[in-house]
């Protein structure tokens, strides 16, 4: 047995170091790569200009793509503790059709909130959002798996279209669509800074993972095992509810990044949050830096929306999940 384990500490660290170098490789091609071309020879000769690329955003257009991929992977793993089921992310709960809805009624009734205040109204409606599902899920208690989100994905299209309708009587729905689309080409220095937000979250995240772990073997084991089972399952839904208003208010909405990385943690690590939560966070800014340089590189010098780029990925890696669950 302790063998075992041993090499499974091994192989742990040695998956992670990779994860790592890649995360690391990622980083420095997301600093280089732009309509305003960046070599390593200017930055360590300190010219003036590429500094002040760098610095004013290249430097904030990196740190988004980490915090996003990092929070919503997170986001996706603490739901899906919550709702015992592995297909439940911000994008099939509801979570991120919320957040829009949100956003546009603070934008709409009352426009003079900064950026603060339009966050806290984007929380209000994804927490409500939140509990709303998880209610819906709890009282027709599903056998099969797949089908919870599928009324996760029916449910954030009404959502949606409440949003778009509202949208359209107040004559703002083609620029309502295009700020909500995720992108990060409008992110410069001095209009992202709400997304740090995603740094206690992820700390107060890997705090508390075993007693996630515990909710996710359900209310009765939980409450057996000495958990308070609804102050924690409060504590997720809140800091889910924070991530997913920073993300998409500084960037908008992007889809699937919870619903791929942690299914595929799980797969080959387990479901203990303690251990795979970092590989979780990793993959997720992974897997967002890789989106975010395949749409800046497709069509250069102009630049696809990572929304569509996560979008493609996600949907095929989904169902590529299923199958394997299914199998």
């Amino acid at each position: 047995m302790y063998k075992h384990t041993t090499n499974e500490k091994i192989y742990t660290s040695i998956n992670m170091l990779f994860i790592g170098l890649l995360f690391f490789i990622l980083c420095v091609i997301s600093l280089l790569v732009g309509a305003k071309q960046l070599y390593l020879s200017q930055i360590m000769s300190f010219s003036s200009e590429a500094w002040l690329t760098l610095t004013a955003s290249r430097f904030p257009r990196l740190m988004s793509l980490i915090l996003a991929g990092v929070g919503l992977s997170v986001c996706g793993v603490i739901l899906q503790q919550i709702v015992r089921n592995k297909f439940v992310e911000p994008a099939t709960s509801g979570g991120l059709d919320a957040a829009k809805l949100g956003i546009l009624i603070s934008l709409i009734h009352f426009p003079t909130l900064g950026i603060v205040g339009k966050m806290l109204s984007t929380l209000v409606f994804c927490l409500i959002s939140s509990v709303f599902f998880i209610t819906i899920i709890r009282l027709i208690r599903f056998k099969n798996a797949v089908l919870v989100p599928v009324i996760g994905l029916m449910y954030g299209a009404i959502l949606s279209a409440i949003a778009e309708f509202y949208a359209y009587q107040n004559n703002i729905l083609q620029s309502m669509q295009g700020w909500l689309l995720g992108d990060f080409s409008r992110v410069v220095q001095g209009h992202y800074e709400i997304i740090y937000f995603i740094f206690p979250i992820v700390a107060l995240t890997y705090l508390f993972a075993h007693r996630f772990t515990i909710v996710g073997m359900g209310e009765t084991l939980a409450t057996s095992l000495g958990l308070n089972y609804v102050g924690v399952t409060a504590l997720g839904l809140i800091l889910v509810a924070i991530t997913i208003s920073s993300v998409v208010i500084t960037v908008g909405a992007i889809p699937f990044v919870g619903l791929i990385i942690p299914n595929l943690a799980a797969m080959f690590y387990g479901d203990n949050l303690k251990r795979t939560l970092p590989i979780i966070a990793l993959g997720g800014a992974s897997v967002l830096l890789i989106c975010d340089i395949f749409g800046r590189l497709l069509l250069y010098p102009f630049e696809i929306p990572i929304g569509l780029t996560a979008s493609c990925v996600g949907g095929f890696m989904f169902l590529i999940v299923i199958w394997k669950t299914k199998k």
